[in-house]
């Protein structure tokens, strides 16, 4: 069954359509559901399916509806999220000829360095379930009418359908939407469960590391000792060395000539003031992003709440808006901990990003050296003399187009080795410096240049076509690593939706409820019951080993998981 969802001056309004997009013949009317009256609603149709199957939820974006049905204590089983299915099918090589994607607008890129987010603009942040059904006298009128959206889905499927077969190509782009609507699900079901966290815990370790907690407006003690050494040692009582332009003028006057005040940079000189002001930056790091502040408007009731943002990354991969939740450091994580009762079941994927394009090369050699757990040392037997590091930096130096210095010098080794491997992600690069696009294993394709990149590339003089070449080579190294990156993207999307598909079945079976609660690339941690451990790690590794097959069949290619039960995260590694 597939019902559409959208807001009405009245509340909101659902329609039943067929999988084709248009209204299903046996209850064709929209139905009128008002504010009030939604959660029940829906949570009587998710309890009750239609001929056995639970609902598939049509709506613009996930985000505007799923909070508040959480926060009413429903949750859905399915969905289809319009806004993501349709950045996927407006950029996918595999959709490039159809109606949709040639009307679509596109986002372009000069810098493929600049990573931005796949839609020109993020979303807003989630509006309250209220603010969605104003007042019909105030004018309110929604953005996406019913016909709107009718229309978009029913654009999305033809566009769908046209995809060629060859390859299983419709197959995999299916299934890259369905994974990434799950992943909308799961990104709004981690904040409203939120992590675990112990502020209690976290006030202990801002203690440890800067001193007390502090007036608003003035430094911790500890920053505020290395500030008067830094003036002292700078011979500059004022110095606040929280201000860049400060702080060089101060360095510069001692004859430490540094550009900026990177870390790697400021280790090039002895001077004695070097050490205290790399501590200070550390600290000043901590104290910034998670420090009392961050503690204060973050974590409420022991939970950390962050917004995921799914495909923020065009290469697939998530981002989140406010909080920091991609970049919880090493110094804080001992705050993250499990309820009495309860464990913190943290799992990787290791060496993910090798392993996927050992998959996408189809490179038997490379293959049987990744059947080890360690497959850096695996490769480094068949190739460098068993000399780890040297393989690994070469494979790395491969993916990410390091050309020089000793990757550069490796390449060769690697490529005699392990030809398919190399190859691949060469011809994705030659793509790129030419212009071209490329995809991942289901079908995400890396946005276009810009016309400004062709106009650079239409060079006149000898400095501009070798500023031309850069700019090529420069893209070239993106889209070689695009195209790796992404389909690990596709992986873990599939993990995900596998892993919240078999926690919810233990839940359904009345075993307990574990609940996912942190993603972050190629790493999950589920907050489960004592007795539901082993079953969460089954669950885990049932997940990876199901979303291998989803993207790649049964290839001869370990996807290994590394599991670790601790009560704080920072016992996990």
């Amino acid at each position: 069954m597939y019902l559409l969802l959208a807001a009405h001056p009245q509340g909101a309004v659902l329609q039943e359509l067929t999988q084709a997009g248009s209204p299903h013949p046996s209850n064709p009317e929209p139905r009128p559901v008002s504010a009030s009256d939604l959660a029940a609603v829906v949570r009587d149709l998710e309890r009750r399916p239609q001929g056995g199957q639970q609902p598939r939820w049509i709506w613009h974006r996930t985000q505007d509806w799923y909070p508040s049905l959480l926060a009413s204590g429903v949750e859905l089983d399915r969905c289809y999220d319009l806004n993501l299915c349709g950045n996927i099918l407006a950029h996918s090589q595999f959709t490039a000829h159809t109606d949709y994607a040639v009307n679509s607008d596109k986002v372009t890129l000069d810098d493929p360095q600049q990573q931005p987010p796949r839609a020109l603009q993020p979303p807003p942040p989630p509006p309250e379930q209220d603010a969605l059904f104003d007042d019909p006298d105030t004018g309110f009128s929604p953005r996406h009418s019913l016909e709107d959206l009718r229309e978009e889905y029913a654009a999305q499927q033809v566009a769908l359908a046209s995809v060629s077969p060859e390859e299983n190509r419709r197959n995999r782009l299916q299934l890259l939407l369905a994974a990434e609507s799950a992943g909308a699900m799961i990104a709004a079901e981690m904040q409203h469960a939120g992590v675990p966290w112990r502020e209690d815990l976290h006030e202990e370790i801002l203690a440890g590391y800067l001193g007390p907690r502090p007036p608003v407006g003035h430094r911790p003690a500890k920053l505020e000792a290395l500030n008067l050494e830094l003036r002292g040692l700078l011979n500059a009582p004022t110095l606040n060395p929280d201000s860049p332009q400060d702080l060089m003028r101060a360095l510069h006057r001692n004859g430490i000539e540094v550009k900026s005040t990177r870390q790697w940079e400021l280790k090039e000189s002895k001077h004695p003031a070097i050490a205290p002001l790399l501590a200070y930056k550390k600290l000043s790091r901590l104290h910034a992003a998670n420090g009392w502040a961050w503690l204060d408007a973050w974590v409420a009731g022991g939970r950390f709440r962050p917004e995921y943002v799914v495909g923020g990354v065009v290469s697939g991969r998530w981002a989140s808006r406010g909080g920091g939740a991609l970049q919880i450091p090493r110094q804080i994580r001992g705050a993250v901990h499990a309820d009495p009762g309860y464990k913190l079941i943290v799992a990787d994927a290791s060496q993910l990003e090798p392993r996927v394009l050992v998959a996408l090369a189809k490179d038997s050699t490379m293959a049987e050296a990744a059947r080890d757990q360690d497959l850096y040392a695996g490769i480094a037997a068949k190739g460098f003399g068993g000399d780890r590091a040297k393989a690994k930096m070469a494979l790395l130096g491969a993916m990410y187009g390091a050309t020089s210095g000793e990757a550069g010098r490796l390449m060769p080794q690697l490529a005699k080795t392990y030809p398919r491997a190399v190859d691949f992600v060469e011809r994705a690069a030659r793509a790129g410096e030419s212009g071209g696009t490329v995809s991942t294993r289901l079908g995400r394709s890396s946005p276009p240049p810009s016309d400004r990149w062709f106009q650079s590339q239409r060079s006149s003089s000898a400095e501009e076509q070798r500023r031309a070449e850069s700019i090529a080579r420069s893209r070239g190294r993106f889209t070689r690593n695009f195209v790796v990156q992404g389909s690990a993207a596709d992986w873990a999307a599939c993990w995900l939706a596998e892993l919240r598909r078999r926690l919810r079945t233990l839940h359904a079976e009345g075993s307990g409820r574990a609940e996912l609660v942190f993603f972050l690339h190629d790493e999950v941690m589920v907050h489960a019951p004592e007795h539901l451990v082993d079953a969460g790690i089954r669950a885990i590794e049932d997940a990876a080993n199901a979303a291998k097959e989803l993207l790649f069949g049964p290839i001869p290619v370990e996807f290994p998981v590394s599991v670790a039960v601790v009560d704080s995260y920072d016992h996990a590694k």
